[in-house]
């Protein structure tokens, strides 16, 4: 049974990998795009899932080992984390104001799986944003949970596998949602609230290591 500093470890790295993952960008638009086409959702789906967790493990993996050996570390990780996290937040708050839409054609000729899955793992690995919040972000947060930074890094890994999941096997029934400026507006909006309170939080954690 977890207990409750496992528990809130892992409620935070859901948080936050929900609050980075949540957001109009080239890999939620293809794989919404081919939740909406019916499109090899299910190779689409795993390889965006498994590539975060395995960027999610190896930085929890790397970024814990080095502050283990450098504890001074923690507090500056914190603080240029909640840096991040805040200007993060601002940008979501830019976007809610400022919504656009993401409505993919439904028609088209099928792409090979082979395709899909290239272009999918381009996507996902060749984007220097994702080494940015799972590696980097998640990975350095992560260890400031100490033994619970894989606590952390589970509930982070679940927000991914959720996320993706319910985004390409759900994406039909978004259509008429997010054909619309307003459903954006009060996702960016959710994200930013989400980012500013982890950056305080954050924040908070680096003063009571200093």
């Amino acid at each position: 049974m977890l207990t409750t500093p496992a528990l809130l470890a892992a409620a935070s790295g859901l948080a936050l990998g929900l609050g980075l993952i949540v957001a109009i960008g080239a890999q939620n638009a293809f794989v919404l795009r081919q939740g909406l086409r019916l499109e090899h959702v299910a190779a689409v789906v795993a390889v965006c899932a498994l590539s975060d967790l395995v960027l999610i493990l190896a930085g929890v993996a790397g970024a814990g080992a080095a502050l283990d050996r450098l504890p001074w570390l923690v507090p500056v990780v914190c603080f240029a984390g909640a840096a991040f996290l805040l200007g993060y937040g601002l940008l979501a708050a830019r976007r809610a104001l400022r919504p656009g839409t993401l409505l993919p054609d439904a028609g088209g000729i099928r792409a090979g799986l082979a395709v899909t899955v290239g272009t999918c793992l381009a996507l996902t690995w060749l984007n220097p944003h994702v080494y940015l919040d799972t590696v980097v972000l998640l990975g350095s947060t992560a260890s400031t949970y100490g033994e619970q930074r894989w606590a952390f890094a589970a509930g982070a890994g679940l927000g991914s596998v959720v996320w993706f999941t319910a985004l390409g096997f759900g994406a039909r029934l978004l259509r008429p949602v997010f054909a619309r400026p307003a459903a954006w507006r009060v996702l960016d909006g959710v994200i930013a609230a989400v980012m500013t309170a982890l950056a305080v939080s954050l924040a908070a954690r680096g003063v009571a290591e200093v």
